[in-house]
């Protein structure tokens, strides 16, 4: 297992796992879209260490930057994400503002 460090936690990467599910699996804030490294939506800066590319990635990258979706630490790493603050998430009621006291079509039938 290596060991990530982030803007805000630490964490193990699994075996065969690749950055972007470590990140989503630690619960850390990460764009991402095509998971193969084609679009770039993932671009994460190093702040130190080396990846090793599974798959060798189309989108540009700047010379601090990789693509967590396409590659795995070569050991230990350190990267700019932060943790998904989960209370900051509306809940589904306050998202949708489910009203249980409705009654549809009550007018109609007087």
């Amino acid at each position: 297992m290596t060991s990530v460090v982030t803007t805000d936690s630490r964490f193990e990467l699994l075996e065969g796992e690749t950055l972007l599910e470590g990140l989503e699996r630690t619960n850390h804030e990460v764009e991402f879209q095509c998971r193969a490294g084609y679009c770039g939506s993932c671009r994460t800066h190093v702040l130190a260490g080396r990846v090793k590319y599974l798959t060798e990635p189309l989108a540009y990258i700047a010379k601090d930057e990789i693509l967590p979706c396409c590659c795995v630490p070569e050991g230990p790493l350190q990267i700019e994400a932060r943790l998904l603050h989960l209370s900051e998430q509306p809940s589904l009621s306050e998202e949708f503002n489910i009203q249980t006291s409705l009654d549809f079509g009550a007018d109609e039938q007087k």
